[in-house]
């Protein structure tokens, strides 16, 4: 018989991983919005943080070997999401950043689940419709639709980040793997950042926010995730990702000082009680 705490990591695993994904766009956000690091500073600073305190992390541990851990195909993927993302911040509000990045998270695993034989269940094919409804609703031309170049970016990072979520289903040791992936994203993105000197923008504020953002919400935040994935199916951790804009929006109303909008609050709605929809709808499906 399996043990409560064996039957709750899963649940806790992923709460905390949700959690910190939208501690890092209201990071993000509290950074670039008021101006007090540019957007390659705060990217470089964010991987290079991350990638210092998962070296602490995996040393201390003392591995027999790490070599092989991580890929240079999961850097890119690292670096797709990370970079697009601090430049969309530049021109989005946190709520509606983090509710364009994991639309387009969803979009890609559950298609990637598709392509590999994941078959939804009705509900869980309302569930679907429903989110993807909901941020269709959010970015439609009006009155207060996001700017279709920081909307565009967020999409583009959130491809990236459903397409390293997938490579995530597949590793090994997740601390490992996500130490080596963030320590080749660095070696990309530190040097790429020096290209925007003209245009940098520091201040021990906007530097500190970044070191955040990469050591706790993206280094340990995705270490977690990547060991929560071992539970979920592509479509249920596409799925469960889409309840972080709710968290962030009200991230951006406490620490930002953000208004939610009726467009943003309508779209929330929709989209979190469609993942209720799918979530619960594959619980209750009898085993084939």
């Amino acid at each position: 018989m399996q043990s409560p705490f064996r039957a709750a990591l899963p649940i806790v695993l992923t709460t905390a991983a949700l959690v910190a994904f939208a501690t890092n766009s209201v990071l993000c956000r509290l950074a670039l919005g008021d101006g007090k690091i540019d957007a390659c500073s705060f990217t470089a600073v964010r991987l290079g943080a991350g990638a210092i305190t998962l070296f602490l992390l995996v040393a201390a541990r003392k591995p027999r070997s790490n070599h092989t851990a991580g890929s240079w195909m999961g850097a890119f993927f690292l670096c797709l999401y990370a970079i697009p993302f601090s430049f969309a911040y530049l021109q989005l509000d946190t709520g509606t950043g983090a509710l364009l990045l994991f639309g387009a998270v969803q979009l890609t695993m559950i298609g990637f689940g598709f392509g590999v034989g994941e078959r939804p269940g009705a509900l869980e094919w309302w569930g679907l419709i429903g989110a993807a409804g909901g941020v269709v609703y959010l970015v439609f031309p009006g009155v207060t639709a996001p700017h279709p170049v920081g909307a565009s970016l967020m999409v583009l990072a959130g491809i990236g980040w459903g397409l390293y979520s997938i490579a995530g289903k597949s590793v090994g040791d997740p601390t490992l793997t996500t130490a080596a992936n963030f320590r080749r994203a660095a070696i990309v993105a530190i040097p790429l950042s020096f290209t925007a000197i003209p245009w940098m923008t520091l201040s021990t504020f906007g530097v500190l926010l970044a070191a955040a953002s990469g050591a706790i919400a993206s280094g340990l935040g995705y270490a977690v995730w990547y060991a929560a994935l071992k539970h979920l199916t592509a479509t249920r951790a596409a799925l469960v990702q889409l309840a972080v804009p709710a968290l962030a929006a009200a991230g951006g109303v406490l620490f930002v000082g953000e208004t939610v909008t009726l467009r943003l609050a309508i779209a929330s709605g929709l989209i979190l009680g469609s993942i209720a929809l799918g979530t619960f709808g594959r619980s209750r499906a009898p085993a084939a």
